[in-house]
């Protein structure tokens, strides 16, 4: 089983998400739908910026857990690695 961690912005790239699941493509499309986490809902975090794969679930719930600690500037600055232009990774699901 595969494991993904994943960061989820608005259009304004001013509120980020990050979130553990098994399933990234349903997961992605739940939130776009409103169906999980008034948090998500209410900030209309919908665009899927950056994502890891894991193993296992407890790494991925560890790196979950380090990331939601990180400075606001350290998690743009990881996310840019990949994605310098923050564009939506699931546009195309």
């Amino acid at each position: 089983m595969t494991y993904f961690v994943y960061i989820l912005t608005n259009i304004t790239n001013s509120t980020l998400y990050i979130g553990v699941t098994n399933n990234i493509q349903r997961r992605i499309f739940e939130h776009r739908e409103g169906k999980v986490d008034s948090f998500t809902r209410k900030y209309r975090l919908h665009r899927l910026i950056y994502y890891e794969e894991y193993k296992s679930i407890e790494e991925a719930i560890e790196r979950e857990k380090q990331l939601k600690n990180w400075h606001r500037k350290w998690k743009f600055n990881l996310i840019k690695k990949t994605n310098s232009n923050l564009d939506d990774l699931s546009r195309n699901w």
